[in-house]
């Protein structure tokens, strides 16, 4: 995704959490900086209060040059700024100060509006006979259904789309328990077992001792991993 925000504490910051969060970003702080390589992102995260362009003609100019989803942020917290944002091509736009949790829900749900009518390559993560619908939520092995709790379906979708990355147990807290330490590390251990009972195969999913799991390949199974769109 490309993050535009002009001022360096709060870039420096909101880039931190988004990485922590398993999201890939390229920061930049001007509006000219913007319009030259915003073709190639997926997700556009536009601070309005730009230094060198008006950023309302940003969004505009973003618009013509990229179907990619598009949030802006304004710290005017006027209904005007944000209609003007939304008029000028925005999916959405929120007002400074905001929840960086807030933030990454409004972000899937931008995602979820526009990736199925677009591009949608991230309907469907299949990994061998593993297959998991992550618009209807649902899991499938080998044909069948696999019935998963909330979190349980959190887990392997994390896993599933970093099949070649290992996550750490700190990681894994943070993104599906919300970085609830009552819950402790053991609380995932008891989730992992029974994701790989209800699975099927335990080596489905692998256990770097001493730093987490990563995605395995399934013990029936050698097909590689791939992301591919609903049909």
């Amino acid at each position: 995704m490309l993050v535009v925000e002009p001022d360096c504490r709060t870039a420096e910051h909101l880039v931190h959490w988004l990485v922590r969060h398993g999201y890939e970003v390229d920061l930049v702080d001007t509006g000219r900086r913007t319009l030259e390589v915003a073709a190639t992102a997926d997700l556009v995260l536009l601070d309005l209060g730009l230094p060198d362009l008006d950023g309302i003609e940003v969004c505009r100019s973003l618009r013509d040059r990229t179907d990619a989803p598009l949030i802006t942020f304004t710290g005017a917290g006027t209904e005007l700024d944000r209609v003007l944002s939304l008029q000028a091509g925005a999916d959405d736009c929120m007002v400074k100060p905001y929840g960086l949790r807030e933030l990454v829900a409004r972000m899937e749900a931008v995602m979820r509006r526009v990736l199925p009518h677009g591009r949608g390559v991230r309907g469907l993560i299949a990994h061998g006979t593993l297959e998991i619908d992550l618009d209807r939520r649902q899991v499938r092995v080998r044909g069948g259904d696999v019935e998963l709790t909330r979190k349980e379906f959190e887990l392997l979708r994390i896993l599933a789309s970093r099949p070649e990355s290992v996550i750490t147990r700190r990681e894994l807290m943070s993104r599906v328990w919300e970085d609830d330490w009552a819950a402790s590390t053991r609380t995932i251990d008891t989730h992992v077992s029974s994701l790989r009972h209800k699975l099927g195969d335990a080596e489905w999913i692998v256990t770097v001792r001493g730093v987490g799991y990563r995605l395995g390949s399934g013990s029936l199974t050698d097909a590689a991993a791939q992301v591919q769109p609903l049909v």
